[in-house]
C-alpha cells in the first residue's frame, strides 16, 4: 500500500466515525397519534427542564435520561392524562425545578423576587456612589486652581 492510499484510507475512517459520532446525538421521535396529542406532547416536552443538561429542555436534550422523560410523557399522554397531572408528577418527582416557567409559590418566590432585589441594592449602591463623589468633587481645591488661571 503507497502512502497516499493510506492517507486516503485514514481519511475515510475518520470521516466514517465523525459521522456515526453525530448521528448518536440525534434525537429519537416518535410521532403521537392524533394533531390535537403531538400539540401537547410537543409543549410538554419544551416547557420541561432537562434534569441532566439543566439549560435544555427535553425536547432539545440529546441525553439519555431526557429521552425516558420524554417517553414517560408520551405514555402518560396515551393513558389519557391531562397536561396538569402530568406537571403535577412532574414536579412531585423532580421539584419545581423541573419547570421553566415555575408557579409563584412560597417555595420558589425567591426565584422571582431575587433579581428585583438585586437590581433594587444596585440602584442603592449607584446612588451613593454618585452622591459621594459630587461631595466629592465641590470640596476638590484642585477645580479652584483651575478656574482662577
Amino acid at each position: 500500500m503507497t502512502s497516499r492510499a493510506g492517507y486516503l484510507l485514514v481519511a475515510v475512517l475518520m470521516a466514517a466515525l465523525l459521522l456515526g459520532a453525530t448521528s448518536a446525538h440525534a434525537i429519537a421521535y416518535t410521532q403521537m397519534p392524533t394533531p390535537q396529542l403531538e400539540a401537547r406532547y410537543l409543549t410538554l416536552i419544551r416547557g420541561f427542564r432537562c434534569m441532566q443538561c439543566q439549560d435544555e429542555s427535553l425536547a432539545d436534550s440529546p441525553v439519555s435520561l431526557a429521552a425516558d422523560m420524554r417517553r414517560q410523557i408520551r405514555d402518560m399522554l396515551l393513558a389519557g392524562k391531562s397536561d396538569r397531572q402530568i406537571r403535577d408528577f412532574m414536579v412531585s418527582r423532580y421539584g419545581y425545578f423541573i419547570l421553566f416557567k415555575p408557579p409563584f409559590v412560597l417555595k420558589t418566590a425567591w426565584l422571582w423576587l431575587t433579581p428585583g432585589a438585586v437590581l433594587l441594592l444596585g440602584v442603592i449602591v449607584a446612588l451613593g456612589i454618585i452622591r459621594k463623589r459630587a461631595a466629592l468633587a465641590a470640596t476638590d481645591p484642585q477645580d479652584e486652581d483651575l478656574t482662577d488661571a
